[in-house]
């Protein structure tokens, strides 16, 4: 209660002030611009989706507000609504600012459900719009995710009164989140549902995958020699990944890969981004539930070997889209 007490009217302040002070913003951003990125408008379009981003959440809240007063917070349907309007009007509003934009290939691979969505990790805006990608096609998604996205009010108020758990990465007893995974997956049994969890843990760079492949070098170094091909995803750490087949026992896999938000989990990263000159790519496989192991052991073997598969794939579909970048700025010389 004491951080939404923090959180919800600071949003609230931001969405104003944003809107309040872009008589001077907007001309201060622009001569940035002007003497430092060559006309893209990179500081103008990402206060611009700033502003967008504010009031979002801000209607995201007072609609979460409303569903309260008129007895209706319990109930999932409207809150999942709430969810995928929240989701089309991020990206709508990155796509209207940023000129980023979002191209989805095989998301038929996520219907009927259930499923277990696995995708890759490079940015807080794949998580973010992971909420895009599966609620598309009409699924309802049960989400594992890091305790700190309670920071963003909308997503504490509405992500805590939908089926997610938020993960507590710092605890010293795993035994207890690891329960509270499979209890949320076993929860999964519909045609309209999935649960999502990154089984990377966090966002992977190259140091961090540095870093994570030393670590686990010490404790298995057979795994972390089998792992050390990956290029651009981090090693995925199984506990969690099985507690959710554990406690989905029917559902098929689908592993999610994406390339362009690499670089997206830093402000310069951001800016170099924008304004977008190439789509987002996104693109998924379906793996039947038939194919995924039953014993524990094999399942982390199983795991490694799709997050070599997914690496490859990521990396085609960084060369595609690195060469649309090629020929976008080649058409605008």
């Amino acid at each position: 209660m004491l951080r939404r007490l923090v959180s919800v009217p600071t949003l609230a302040l931001l969405a104003v002030a944003l809107v309040v002070l872009s008589p001077l913003w907007v001309p201060l951003a622009a001569l940035w611009d002007c003497g430092r990125a060559r006309w893209r408008w990179a500081h103008v379009r990402l206060l611009a989706f700033a502003t967008w981003w504010a009031w979002l959440e801000t209607i995201g809240m007072l609609v979460a507000g409303w569903l309260l007063v008129t007895g209706r917070a319990r109930r999932p349907g409207p809150h999942f609504r709430l969810q995928r309007w929240w989701a089309n009007g991020l990206v709508v509003g990155l796509r209207r600012t940023c000129r980023l934009t979002l191209t989805a290939r095989h998301l038929e691979a996520l219907v009927p459900g259930p499923v277990v969505v696995l995708p890759r990790h490079a940015s807080l805006a794949d998580a973010l719009l992971s909420a895009w990608f599966v609620t598309r096609p009409g699924l309802e998604p049960h989400y594992v995710l890091k305790r700190e996205l309670l920071a963003d009010p909308c997503l504490d108020i509405v992500g805590n009164r939908l089926p997610n758990h938020f993960l507590d990465r710092g605890a010293a007893d795993a035994a207890p989140e690891l329960a509270a995974i499979g209890a949320l997956a076993a929860g999964v049994r519909d045609p309209d549902e999935c649960i999502v969890i990154f089984p990377e843990g966090t966002r992977a760079n190259p140091a961090k995958r540095a870093r994570a492949l030393a670590r686990l070098a010490e404790r298995n170094p057979e795994r972390a020699t089998t792992l050390s091909a990956l290029r651009h995803l981090g090693p995925p750490r199984p506990a969690g990944t099985l507690a959710v087949l554990d406690g989905a026992p029917t559902a098929d896999v689908v592993v999610m890969a994406h390339a362009g938000f690499e670089g997206l989990d830093t402000f310069g990263g951001i800016l170099a981004a924008i304004p977008g000159t190439a789509p987002i790519l996104i693109d998924c496989v379906r793996i039947p539930r038939s194919e995924v192991p039953t014993d524990a052991a094999a399942r982390i073997a199983w795991l490694d070997a799709q997050w070599l598969a997914l690496d490859q794939r990521v990396d085609e579909l960084l060369r595609e889209r690195n060469a649309m970048v090629a020929e976008a700025a080649r058409r605008h010389r």
